[in-house]
């Protein structure tokens, strides 16, 4: 009996209302993922400000990019042992940040997803969305490999790939939050009754 309800709360009349509760569903986990990603955002960015080497200061998104093998090579060869604790740090509260950003990029497409009628957009949407466990994963070997590289700074031809990794992460997050954000910031739903 309790099933054949459940059957009958998804009938196309109350179509949008599960609709309407998917949203509600999607906006629960973009504010916990807001409020995480705000949170270990605000504790790397403290300890951005100890990330010295020879009287010069080096960035994150400079290890990440930037840099090219030998100053990458160059730096984490000569960091203090403080500096490089406090750089390890940095890289395991980016491993909470994923788990506030790319949950969130997600669940802000598929909110966009349900303010849209156009097929094609929200196929679109849809595979941001699961693209951004790709970008998730990215994310994470990325880490791998700057924590490898502290330990023992020796790179080898693995840095191009390090670069490709990067530059897939950055553009799957991107392209999902930029595409979806303007849609989920409008007032009016874009769907046609």
């Amino acid at each position: 009996m309790q099933g054949s309800y459940f059957y009958l709360d998804i009938l196309p009349k109350n179509l949008p209302n599960c609709m309407k509760l998917r949203y509600y569903r999607w906006k629960k986990l973009v504010l916990f993922a807001l409020g995480l990603f705000l949170g270990t955002a605000f504790c790397m960015k403290w300890m951005e400000g100890d990330l010295w080497v020879n009287n010069e200061k080096f960035t994150i998104l400079g290890l990440e990019y930037f840099y090219s093998k030998e100053k990458l090579q160059g730096i984490l060869s000569i960091l203090d042992h403080r500096v490089q604790t406090i750089l390890r740090y940095h890289l395991y509260f980016d491993f909470a940040f994923m788990a506030g950003v790319y949950p969130g990029i997600m669940s802000l497409c598929m909110m966009a997803r349900e303010k849209l009628s156009f097929t094609i957009f929200r196929k679109i949407l849809f595979l941001l969305a699961i693209f951004q466990l790709f970008a998730w994963a990215a994310d994470i070997t990325e880490n791998y490999y700057l924590l490898l590289w502290i330990k023992k700074p020796v790179i080898g031809n693995e840095f191009e790939w390090y670069h490709v990794i990067v530059a897939i992460k950055w553009i799957i997050a991107l392209a999902g939050a930029l595409l979806s954000i303007p849609v989920v910031l409008r007032k009016k739903s874009m769907k046609t009754n």
